[in-house]
């Protein structure tokens, strides 16, 4: 049974391996400290944090999370430890809330490695603090004990650390916070917060047996980061007159913060199945097992029950039922929602959670085999009698039959849930509307320019190494906001050399795509495109876009056009922010564009002075909430002179690649996923198509 501490109060472990789990309803940062038996941390290296995650017996999450499971070997420890604390943060500098008193009440838990709970303790009390110690494992004659802390700190990490006896204690402090920045620059934007009815729910054949390793059965109650209800499409105004009363959503997908999500339990012995330390777990100080499994034929509702409404939306579609023993049919929009668009938005998000849950699991469960492979044959080898002759050997080989075993159950339960999940992505990618489906879809030979504004954008594909065979669709809301970067540096994943000036003309060829299918899913009159090509070198690539006539102008070159685009779009951000900030967007120029705009700069920073520079950034900043977007085709080295003058820029986009890449992380666990840009099948001639109903479409609406 779990002991639930409360503030100073002690209780002891009985296990020397242990997880800490942490679920705190908002994105917070984890991370830990060593101390000698004064509790003193004599240096940087005494600290686990998302800069540098791991230290002997000790591993942090990488990235700011809802949730968070450290991962503890005491038993591994150095000799000279005799205490470890750990500490919660919320991060800055990415526009979440600064104080904790804003916050539900952080909840940690400490566990054994089969889940089984050992003490829990919610932090309550705290108000304007931005740090605190949570708990902290200590040694005492020899027995490791835990205790409840709950003491926070108002100047935030730099004075937790500086609590600590670290004599870097600040430089530490903004170490950690630029690596918390960095790791969500690379994330991919989760979707809004769940709404009560948007739950993602699975059916069951009324005969299908329990499969216990699955994700989809027997990780037990779940609230998984899901979008909620869309925005409802606006007048052509809607980026000007809507900018005063649009919140910006969270930049972390966040669990409900009164409703902390489940965790579960798991036999003794067996692989751990929650996600490796550090990735995002669900716990609950009440539950630690699994709920009862619903009556046949009843939907698997995943999210926490406290959050299941009477009043659901529509129901989704449903597939007939499955043969008894087999796995539920997969049906195209078998998610909640308003729309089937909105549907198959969920459903594309759920698939894209389901699969970095199974394979966290995977690779979890593969960690959890190789160390204790790792352990048994240590404990084999140090008796001197086993270490010659057949007694040795034959541990050994019991051990990494062991080891097999392991491995051999984890990659059959999550290949059980990738043919479910490849079954789902058969039926869900031929039911794609316009702006989620890939450009070899037949949708697009029926195109038809759009009435109304789309909920989302398909930027490309996202797969891991243990799914080849599966990609989901990566889908950001509409409208932008963040702007793009399409890198035209690096080199392929696969390690062969691209040539530089191919890769540029890619990245050119992949900001084309992406603006023309911008321009395609928006109704006539909503969106423009300008771009800057100083030294006209993208005119190739911008061929399509200039013969049909799409751009707001022609390609802006030289230093002067560079002056005059950058300009005027600047001055429309200005007189857009004062319209709004002074409740009279009425009063905006009669001959102001109140479309989104999109502006597309290629060789960057070729033709740029400090002063173009200066206008750039500030439309990165500050253009999105006003409409202004910004896709930048650059290679970060050719604006190395500027050095850090520009790293907020980086920052601020959104990073793609013309070639496959594994920059982009996931919003849940953090797994770095391959990104495959969206591309026209060779020699179709449906981009050009598109564009020429787009343009006509344009000049009909400005008659």
């Amino acid at each position: 049974m779990t002991a639930e501490l409360v503030r100073g109060q002690n209780h002891p472990l009985s296990q020397v391996r242990l997880e800490v789990r942490i679920s705190a309803g908002t994105p917070i940062v984890a991370a830990a400290t060593i101390g000698d038996e004064q509790g003193r941390v004599h240096g940087v290296e005494w600290v686990a944090h998302p800069g540098a995650p791991t230290l002997p017996g000790l591993e942090v999450s990488r990235q700011a999370a809802a949730d968070h499971r450290l991962a503890v070997d005491l038993g591994a420890m150095p000799e000279s430890v005799h205490r470890v604390s750990v500490l919660l943060a919320l991060p800055s500098g990415v526009g979440g809330p600064a104080r904790f008193g804003a916050v539900a009440a952080p909840f940690v838990t400490v566990t054994g490695l089969d889940g089984t709970g050992i003490a829990s303790y919610t932090i309550t009390g705290l108000e304007a603090e931005s740090a605190v110690v949570a708990l902290e494992l200590y040694r005492r004659q020899d027995a490791w004990k835990v205790r409840a802390i709950g003491q926070g700190y108002s100047g935030g990490l730099a004075e937790l650390l500086t609590d600590q006896s670290l004599p870097e204690a600040r430089r530490l402090a903004d170490v950690i916070n630029e690596a918390v920045f960095q790791a969500h620059s690379r994330s991919v934007a989760p979707p809004p917060p769940r709404t009560p009815d948007s739950d993602r729910t699975r059916r069951t054949p009324s005969a299908a047996p329990a499969q216990s390793a699955s994700p989809y059965a027997a990780q037990g109650p779940q609230d998984p980061l899901a979008p909620g209800t869309p925005e409802q499409a606006g007048s052509a105004s809607q980026g000007v007159q809507g900018a005063a009363s649009a919140q910006p959503p969270s930049l972390y997908g966040v669990q409900d913060p009164q409703n902390p999500p489940a965790q579960t339990g798991q036999p003794d012995d067996s692989p751990q199945v929650g996600g490796r330390a550090g990735e995002a777990a669900q716990t609950d100080s009440s539950a630690t097992s699994q709920p009862p499994a619903p009556a046949g034929g009843a939907p698997i509702n995943y999210s926490h029950p406290s959050r299941r409404t009477s009043a659901p939306p529509p129901a989704p579609p449903t597939a007939p039922p499955s043969p008894p023993g087999q796995p539920p049919r997969p049906v195209a929009g078998d998610a909640t929602g308003w729309s089937m668009d909105e549907r198959l938005y969920n459903q594309v998000w759920g698939m894209f959670e389901d699969l970095a849950r199974s394979v966290a699991a995977y690779r979890s469960a593969v960690d959890f085999a190789d160390s204790r492979l790792e352990q048994e044959i240590d404990k084999a080898l140090a008796d001197p009698r086993s270490r010659i002759g057949g007694q040795g050997d034959a541990a050994r080989e019991t051990a990494r039959a062991k080891h097999a075993q392991l491995v051999d159950q984890a990659r059959a339960a999550l290949d059980r849930d990738l043919s479910q999940l490849v079954a789902e992505a058969e039926v869900v990618e031929p039911a794609l509307p316009l702006s989620y489906a890939r450009w070899d879809n037949p949708v697009w030979h029926g195109y038809r320019v759009p009435m109304e504004l789309p909920m989302a954008l398909r930027l490309g594909d996202l797969r891991l190494p243990e799914s080849a065979d599966l990609s989901i669709p990566m889908l950001v809301r509409l409208p932008l906001e963040r702007g793009l970067w399409i890198d035209s540096g690096g080199e392929a994943l696969d390690g062969s050399l691209v040539d530089s000036d191919e890769l540029r003309r890619l990245a050119m060829d992949t900001a084309v795509t992406h603006a023309a299918r911008l321009l395609a899913v928006h109704p006539p009159g909503e969106f423009a495109v300008h771009v800057i090509d100083p030294a006209g070198s993208g005119a190739q690539a911008l061929a399509p876009l200039v013969r049909t006539g799409v751009l707001a102008g022609p390609p802006a070159a030289g230093a002067a056009g560079v002056a005059d685009v950058l300009g005027r779009l600047t001055q429309r951000v200005d007189l857009v922010q004062m319209a709004v900030r002074g409740g009279a967007a009425d009063s905006l120029p009669p001959d102001l564009d109140t479309a989104q705009q999109l502006l597309i700069v290629n060789d960057f920073p070729h033709g740029f002075d400090d002063r173009a520079v200066t206008q750039l950034r500030y439309l990165a900043d500050e253009g999105p909430a006003v409409g202004v977007h910004l896709m930048l085709v650059a290679d970060r080295e050719d604006a190395s002179v500027y050095g850090p003058l520009l790293d907020p820029l980086w920052r601020s986009l959104l990073r793609l690649t013309p070639v496959p890449d594994d920059h982009l992380a996931d919003p849940w666990v953090g797994h770095a996923w391959t990104y495959e840009p969206s591309a026209v099948p060779q020699g179709s001639q449906v981009l050009q198509q598109v564009l020429s109903q787009v343009a006509a479409a344009r000049r009909s609406w400005n008659r």
